[in-house]
């Protein structure tokens, strides 16, 4: 069984610009991922707001009976988060690779354009070997 469900990256706007699922038991279709993305750009905000933290940065983690969420927001304010198994760790390491692979594979691509949706081979690659290795490491644990 897959530890990761799914991967989203939204962008600072809150429109979701990748998503790719490992896996999860229940498929969403593409508007049912357009939602989660949308839903959750809006709980980070509001948590922002209504932190009594000051220089609160977010929800970082979402902890649900069949699922967590790990979420990482960039500088930028594109948030990478992450659904896997309840429990599962490390997920922030996971997310700063991607993070590394946006920045070095679609960044850096000339043809990319700010705040589209991600069509990149190269961060494809990369990141699926990423989640492949981040697996491999969770079974040997």
């Amino acid at each position: 069984m897959a530890a990761i469900y799914s991967l989203y990256i939204i962008n600072k706007s809150g429109g979701l610009i990748f998503y790719k699922d490992y896996g999860s038991k229940g498929r969403m279709d593409t508007n049912d991922s357009l939602r989660v993305a949308s839903l959750w750009h809006s709980m980070h905000a509001i948590s922002q707001q209504l932190s009594p933290t000051t220089g609160c940065s977010g929800i970082e983690l979402l902890e649900a009976d069949t699922f967590d969420l790990h979420c990482f927001q960039s500088l930028t304010g594109t948030k990478f988060f992450v659904v896997c198994e309840p429990g599962t760790q490390h997920m922030e390491a996971l997310l700063k690779v991607v993070y590394e692979l946006y920045t070095d594979y679609v960044l850096k691509n000339p043809f990319y354009e700010m705040e589209m949706p991600i069509r990149c081979e190269l961060f494809d690659i990369n990141l699926t070997q990423a989640v492949q290795k981040d697996r491999v490491a969770l079974l040997g644990r």
